[in-house]
C-alpha cells in the first residue's frame, strides 16, 4: 500500500480492558483501509506488548507492528506504541521518545493525540476506548480544537468506562457509540472532503514539543498556566496549573504531566512509599532500643524501654495510615 502525501491518521487510546476492545475494533477494518492507525494501550514498562501485536494481527486484515523511531508510516497498517516509550507522529514519520511520563504512563495517550493534532489538524480522527481515570482527555481536546473528529466508546459498552466518560464530559464527543459500530463510521469519515486546516493553537504546539523533548524550560511551561504550591510527585519540581474548560491539569518544566485525578493517584503512591520507609525506620529504632535495654547498664533501662514504647505508638499509627492509603490507592489505580 502506498503512503498518502496527506494522510488522515486514526489515533486510538485504550487502557484497562484494551486488548479485547482493540481486537473487536480492528476486526472491522477492511484490507484496503485508507488510513494509518496508531494505538497507545497502557502497559507495564516490564511487558513487551508482543501479545497485543499478535492478537491484533490475528484479528485484523491489516498488518500490526511495534512502531520504531523515524519510521515512515503507510495506510492500511497499525502501529502500536512500544513499551515504556511515547509514540508521537509528525509529517509522514513516527517519533519514539523516552520523554517524561504523562498521567503516570509511558506510553501515554495524550502525547500521541496532541502530536497528531499538530501535524494533521482537522484530518485526525481520535478514538478513546475503555480504561481507568482520564488519560486521553486532554489529547482529545487538542484534536477537537484543531478541527479533528472525536469518537468515544459508549461508557455502557466499555469494560472500564472512566476514560470515555471523561472525554464525553470534558470534551464532548462527536460520536459516542459501541465499538461494534465504529468500523462503518470510520469508513464514512475517511471518505470526507475536508477544507484546509486552520492554524494550530500555540499551547498545543508547546506541549507537543515538550513531549518530544524539544522544549524543557521554564518560559515554555509558564506560558501554559500558573505556578501552584504543589510539587511534581515524580521529580520534585514545581508544578504549573493548566485550565482546559472545566478540567485542570498540572505540568512540571521537566515534562511530567498529570490530570487532577492522575496527580492525586501519584501523590498517594508516593505517600505510601514514604510511609513504608518510615515504618521500617521506626521498627529498626524500636529493635535497637529493645536490644539496648537488655544489654546496656549505664543508661536507665526504664528510659530506654519508654522510648521503645513510644516507637510502637508511631509504628501503630503508620500501619493504620498504610491501611487507609492502600484502600485509596486501589480505588484510584490506573489500568
Amino acid at each position: 500500500m502506498n503512503m498518502m502525501t496527506n494522510p488522515m491518521p486514526v489515533v486510538i487510546g485504550a487502557s484497562a480492558g484494551g486488548m479485547a476492545a482493540l481486537k473487536e475494533l480492528v476486526a472491522q477494518f477492511p484490507a484496503d483501509f485508507p488510513a494509518p492507525v496508531f494505538i497507545v494501550n497502557h502497559m507495564s514498562p516490564h511487558t513487551t506488548g508482543e501479545a497485543l501485536v499478535r492478537v491484533l494481527n490475528e484479528s485484523s486484515l491489516l498488518t500490526c507492528v511495534h512502531a520504531h523511531d523515524n519510521q515512515t508510516f503507510e495506510n492500511g497498517h497499525i502501529y502500536l506504541a512500544p513499551s515504556d516509550q511515547h509514540m508521537l507522529i509528525g509529517k509522514g514519520k513516527i517519533l519514539i521518545t523516552k520523554g517524561a511520563r504523562e498521567n503516570r504512563s509511558r506510553p501515554a495517550i495524550d502525547p500521541l493525540f496532541r502530536s497528531a493534532a499538530v501535524a494533521y489538524g482537522n484530518r485526525v480522527i481520535g478514538i478513546i476506548l475503555t480504561g481507568y481515570l482520564d488519560d486521553g482527555t486532554s489529547g482529545m481536546m487538542a484534536i477537537k480544537r484543531c478541527g479533528g473528529v472525536c469518537i468515544a466508546q459508549d461508557p455502557e459498552d466499555a469494560s472500564y468506562p472512566d476514560m470515555p466518560q471523561s472525554v464525553i464530559t470534558n470534551v464532548g464527543a462527536d460520536y459516542c457509540m459501541p465499538i461494534a459500530g465504529m468500523g462503518a463510521l470510520l469508513s464514512d469519515l475517511l471518505r470526507r472532503e475536508l477544507p484546509e486546516s486552520g492554524p494550530v493553537p500555540e499551547d498545543i504546539v508547546i506541549e507537543a514539543k515538550i513531549a518530544h523533548r524539544v522544549l524543557s524550560d521554564l518560559p515554555s511551561v509558564e506560558a501554559l498556566g500558573d505556578q501552584v504550591p504543589y510539587n511534581c510527585p515524580d521529580c520534585g519540581g514545581v508544578l504549573w496549573k493548566i485550565a482546559e474548560g472545566d478540567m485542570l491539569r498540572y505540568r512540571c518544566h521537566t515534562g511530567h504531566a498529570f490530570t487532577s485525578s492522575a496527580l492525586i493517584t501519584q501523590q498517594t503512591v508516593k505517600i505510601e512509599e514514604t510511609l513504608w520507609v518510615a515504618l521500617r525506620m521506626f521498627e529498626e529504632r524500636q529493635n535497637l532500643l529493645v536490644t539496648m535495654s537488655k544489654n546496656e547498664s549505664k543508661q536507665s533501662p526504664s528510659s530506654i524501654s519508654q522510648r521503645a514504647n513510644d516507637s510502637q505508638v508511631h509504628i501503630d499509627r503508620i500501619r493504620a495510615m498504610l491501611k487507609a492509603t492502600d484502600t485509596d490507592f486501589h480505588s484510584e489505580e490506573v489500568g
